[in-house]
C-alpha cells in the first residue's frame, strides 16, 4: 500500500451540503412521481452510487462546495470559459456509452458503463485537483484504481504507455467547432503512472454519478498532476510502446509538458506556479510539489530532470 487513510472529514466541514442534498431530493421526487424512466438507466436510482470503501485516501481538508465543483470547470469541448461547460454540457449523451481498450494488450475489450460500475468496489477518495492556471479544489471523487481495468486487459511486454481518447462529436460537444485544439482530446501516461494506486478511474463525485460538465460518464483523476492530464468523457484507451502525443503538449510544448507533474519550481511562461488559489478562498497558498503527494509518487521519477520533464 502506498497510503494510509487520513481521518474522515467531519460532516460539519463539508461545505454546500444542503445544496447537494436538495438536488438529490429533487431526483428522488422525480422517481416518486413515476418519471424515473425518463432518466438514463444509470441515473434512475436517485443518482446515488454505492460506495463500498468510504473516505479512502482522504485528505484532511475542507471540501470545495458542490456548486463550485460543478459550475467552474475546464472542459473545452463545451467552451473555453469556466462557466461554459455547466451551461452547454446538457447536449452530451452519456448512455449508452462504451470504452474500447486496444493496442498492446493480450485481451482487447469493450467496456460499457454498467460493467465499469461493477468492475471493482467503488471508493470515495478526497483528492486535490490542481489546474495549471494556478487554481485548485478539493473534491470527493468516486471510483477505483485504474489498475483494476488494466488487470482485465493484460498488457503485453511491449506496453510502455497508455493513451486516452475523449469523445469527438461536435453535435454533442459544440466547443469542438472551435479549433483551439486538434480534436479529439488525447492524453497519455507512462504505464507505471497508470498502474499507480492513486490513479483513479472516476465515475462520480459527491456520492453521485459524474455531472456531464465534470467529464461524464467516465474520466481519470491523477492527483499529483495538473488537471489537464485527467482525460474526460473517455471512449478509447490504447496501450502503446511509444509515448503518445497529448493534445495540450502538441498545442503548446513550451507550456504543457507530457508529464505535467505539479512542480512549483517550473513556471508557466505566462504566470508563476509557486502559489495557487483554492476556489472559495481569497488568499493564495504555496503550491506543493506533486500537489502534496510527493511521498507517494516521487519514486516514479527518481533520476529524472523535473525541470526538463515538466
Amino acid at each position: 500500500m502506498y497510503h494510509k487513510s487520513s481521518p474522515t472529514i467531519a460532516a460539519s466541514e463539508i461545505t454546500s451540503r444542503e445544496l447537494f442534498e436538495q438536488r438529490r431530493q429533487f431526483i428522488q421526487l422525480i422517481a416518486g412521481l413515476g418519471l424515473a424512466a425518463l432518466l438514463p438507466s444509470e441515473l434512475s436510482a436517485g443518482e446515488k452510487l454505492t460506495i463500498v470503501k468510504p473516505a479512502l485516501y482522504t485528505q484532511p481538508e475542507t471540501l470545495t462546495p458542490y456548486e463550485d465543483v460543478t459550475q467552474y470547470n475546464n472542459f473545452y469541448e463545451f467552451g473555453t470559459d469556466k462557466e461554459a461547460p455547466a451551461k452547454n454540457a446538457d447536449t452530451l449523451i452519456t448512455h449508452p456509452w462504451t470504452i474500447t481498450v486496444e493496442g498492446e494488450v493480450h485481451k482487447p475489450q469493450v467496456f460499457d458503463i454498467e460493467r465499469l460500475l461493477k468492475l471493482a468496489p467503488l471508493e470515495e477518495r478526497v483528492y486535490r485537483l490542481r489546474c495549471v492556471e494556478a487554481w485548485s479544489m478539493v473534491i470527493p471523487w468516486v471510483g477505483y484504481s485504474f489498475s483494476e481495468l488494466i488487470k482485465q486487459v493484460e498488457p503485453t511486454g511491449n506496453a510502455k504507455f497508455v493513451e486516452f481518447v475523449s469523445l469527438h462529436d461536435p453535435k454533442q460537444m459544440p466547443g469542438q467547432l472551435n479549433p483551439v485544439l486538434n480534436w479529439p482530446y488525447r492524453e497519455g501516461l507512462r504505464l507505471d503512472e497508470a498502474m499507480h494506486p492513486l490513479t483513479l478511474l472516476t465515475l462520480g463525485l459527491y456520492g453521485e454519478v459524474l455531472p456531464k460538465q465534470n467529464g461524464a460518464p467516465v474520466r481519470l483523476v491523477i492527483p499529483w498532476k495538473y488537471g489537464f492530464k485527467s482525460a474526460k468523457s473517455i471512449v478509447k484507451i490504447r496501450f502503446t510502446e511509444k509515448q503518445p502525443i497529448s493534445s495540450w503538449t502538441a498545442s503548446g510544448p513550451n507550456e504543457y509538458g507530457f508529464y505535467a507533474n505539479v512542480n512549483p519550481a517550473v513556471d508557466h511562461p505566462r504566470w508563476s506556479q509557486a502559489k495557487e488559489r483554492r476556489i472559495g478562498e481569497f488568499l493564495k497558498r504555496k503550491t506543493l510539489p506533486f500537489n502534496g503527494y510527493a511521498e507517494q509518487v516521487s519514486q516514479l521519477y527518481a533520476g529524472m530532470d523535473l525541470q526538463k520533464n515538466f
